[in-house]
């Protein structure tokens, strides 16, 4: 039986991550509007075609940025919808080999652990063909289900922020998680 190529970058049961692509805009903006209730006031995604636009421009073009959507798994096609999205931002590498995640789901897909996959394969992909050593999530304080999310996924609480990242109109205090390639492999 001959091998069927993927379409994902790495699968689990139930997810699969692939990059950005412009063609993605229609169902991210969509996806974006009936869920801005979960992401107010932490996350302020692209809610318009020309926002979406250039903010996948940046991921899809800046090399010290790689952006995943995560997506359910269709038993029919192999991609379903975008559950969510997995950002790596401030890549540096050299002897820092590090970068920065941000991510958020979308409503459908919410309290269902899909992110969980998602946000597990793109750690793997990170430590695995983008030899990275080193992410970060900052996540502010009251923000429970962020920080919940890094937990699950192996981060460990490094310390705290005070007025680190400027959101919604103000510096906002972030807690500071991080997971190295070690952690994981000893996990």
């Amino acid at each position: 039986m001959p091998h069927i190529a993927s379409r994902y970058l790495a699968e689990s049961p139930r997810v699969g991550i692939r990059h950005f692509t412009y063609e993605d805009g229609a169902e991210f903006v969509a996806r974006v509007h009936e869920t801005k209730h979960l992401h107010r006031p932490w996350l302020f995604p692209p809610d318009t075609d020309s926002a979406y636009a250039a903010y996948a421009g940046r991921l899809i073009e800046d090399p010290t940025k790689a952006g995943f959507l995560v997506c359910e798994k269709d038993a029919d096609d192999g991609g379903g919808a975008i559950a969510g999205f997995v950002n790596i931002n401030n890549i540096v590498e050299g002897a820092f080999l590090s970068g920065a995640l941000g991510y958020g789901v979308f409503a459908h897909a919410a309290g269902r652990g899909l992110m969980r996959e998602g946000l597990d394969l793109v750690v793997g992909y990170a430590f695995g063909p983008m030899r990275l050593h080193r992410l970060e999530i900052n996540a502010q304080p009251g923000n429970v289900a962020s920080i919940g999310l890094a937990r699950s996924c192996g981060f460990r609480l490094e310390g705290f922020s005070p007025k680190m990242l400027w959101i919604d109109g103000a510096w906002r205090d972030h807690e500071r998680w991080a997971i190295t390639a070690e952690m994981r492999t000893s996990g």
